[in-house]
């Protein structure tokens, strides 16, 4: 009885292993791939000449940091974007080289400074560090070898999101509060206990060491280091700039909680977006740093696109703010393989042949990232944005959401995976009971015709 059962639930094991194996295939293919695109490396491209270096060494100098390998996009724009507004900082990005580096989405980015050249024009007094994607590894060591350097020699620094892991890998959060994003923080608690990471608070204020929660906290956490430094008015106008509405209302906006897990829309659309579209962004001259990073962020997040960079004239562009970002190809060479154009911003972008219409999503103002996650909201689903607006840590209330409910494409891909292979075993069973029952019917016909009983005379 024991080895029948054993047989049993072998033959049953190996049916589940046929029906999801599939699935499971597909999945184990398609989601690290739309999770490496966020941070693939752009094409070889010469860098431009370096922009004039405004320095004015009446004002505070602020960097924000990028790696070798590119920084989270939203990360590192809305803290520039937000210093670079108060008109009271010397505001640049800087980096262990002049090279581009991409930003989540594949926005790339060429930093102002290197290190070096930082270190001949000022001693930065406010250091920005975002999330890096190769945080832990050999290749961050030029990062976290200058940021020790800094912190000794008493600069504020302020991690944004994930940056807090740099900072620990640092050494610099040792039996110090600190915080990050939600889904991180319990990754980031085995990996350094010495740290005493903090949940379900956007800002966290050790002093020389301020950290955020995820993503768009650090606008939280920029606006506060703005206010410990500029005053309450200097912060109220920079929130103001840029839109943000939940800063100065006596209640922060709502942390993220619950478990460390992405969302079912998340695990759909990673695993089972055959052929994801691609979404054309229009670089142009005087875009918003905040605008750029939530149209690469928003769509990068939703696990559904793929974002192809592309300018006018396929040459660099300078934001708002005087940041160099290189395109991935001319609008025109690349207009017959986009679905979709969307356009950062205000600034007219002509159509092309071949091309999807511009899609102005900045046109009616307010925080670009309402924008962005509505409009994902329309063109997707809405669990795909409420998925982004939870990772992004961006506040809900108040943002209208409406589209369809679910990604329905990608769960009918996941629902064929696994029906094909179910039809198939119905059909195999099928005609192995038949086989069964016409060889019990043979059986019975030769027991008739062996009749073994005398006959009698």
């Amino acid at each position: 009885m024991k080895k029948t059962s054993l047989v049993r639930a072998a033959r049953a094991l190996a049916l589940a292993v046929a029906v999801l194996l599939p699935a499971a295939a597909t999945a184990a293919v398609n989601a690290p791939a739309a999770f490496a695109a966020q941070y693939a490396p752009g094409p070889e491209w010469a860098v431009p000449a370096p922009a004039p270096v405004r320095h004015d060494p009446a004002k505070p100098t602020a960097v924000v940091v990028v790696g070798a390998h590119g920084a989270e996009g939203s990360d590192t724009l809305a803290p520039y974007e937000i210093l670079a507004a108060t008109g009271r900082f010397n505001v640049y990005t800087v980096g262990p080289h002049r090279g581009p580096v991409p930003l989540t989405g594949g926005l790339d980015l060429v930093p102002d400074l290197t290190f070096d050249e930082l270190a001949g024009l000022v001693a930065p007094s406010l250091v920005v560090v975002p999330a890096l994607p190769d945080v832990g590894e050999p290749s961050t060591a030029p990062v976290t070898g200058w940021l020790r350097a800094q912190a000794e020699r008493g600069a504020q620094l302020l991690s944004i999101c994930n940056g807090a892991a740099v900072l620990a890998s640092a050494g610099l959060l040792d039996d110090r509060p600190a915080t990050a994003h939600w889904m991180r923080l319990p990754s980031l608690e085995r990996a350094h206990p010495e740290v005493r990471w903090v949940h379900g608070q956007r800002v966290v204020d050790d002093g020389d060491v301020v950290s955020t929660a995820g993503i768009l906290s650090g606008v939280d956490g920029t606006l506060h280091v703005v206010e410990r430094t500029l005053g309450p008015a200097a912060a109220r106008d920079a929130a103001a700039a840029i839109g943000w509405r939940h800063w100065g209302t006596g209640t922060p906006p709502p942390v993220t909680t619950g478990p460390a897990i992405p969302h079912p829309a998340a695990i759909v659309n990673a695993g089972f977006t055959w052929d994801p579209p691609t979404v054309g962004v229009a670089l142009t001259d005087g875009v918003g740093e905040i605008e750029l990073a939530s149209v690469f962020d928003t769509q990068a997040w939703s696990l559904a696109s793929r974002t192809l960079a592309v300018s006018a004239d396929g040459g660099p562009v300078r934001s708002r703010h005087g940041l160099t970002f290189l395109p991935r190809a001319e609008l025109d060479g690349a207009a017959a393989q986009l679905d979709r154009l969307l356009v950062p911003g205000t600034r007219a972008v002509v159509q092309v042949a071949d091309g999807p219409a511009p899609e102005y999503v900045h046109r009616h103002g307010g925080f670009a990232f309402d924008a962005t996650v509505s409009d994902l909201a329309r063109n997707g689903d809405v669990a795909t944005a409420r998925w982004v607006a939870a990772v992004l840590e961006l506040p809900t209330a108040g943002l209208v959401l409406d589209g369809p409910a679910w990604p329905w494409g990608a769960t009918l891909a996941l629902f064929a995976l696994v029906a094909l292979p179910v039809a198939a075993l119905v059909a195999v069973l099928v005609q192995l009971a038949r086989r069964r029952r016409t060889g019990s019917a043979i059986s019975v016909t030769s027991n008739h015709r062996q009749d073994p009983r005398p006959v009698a005379w």
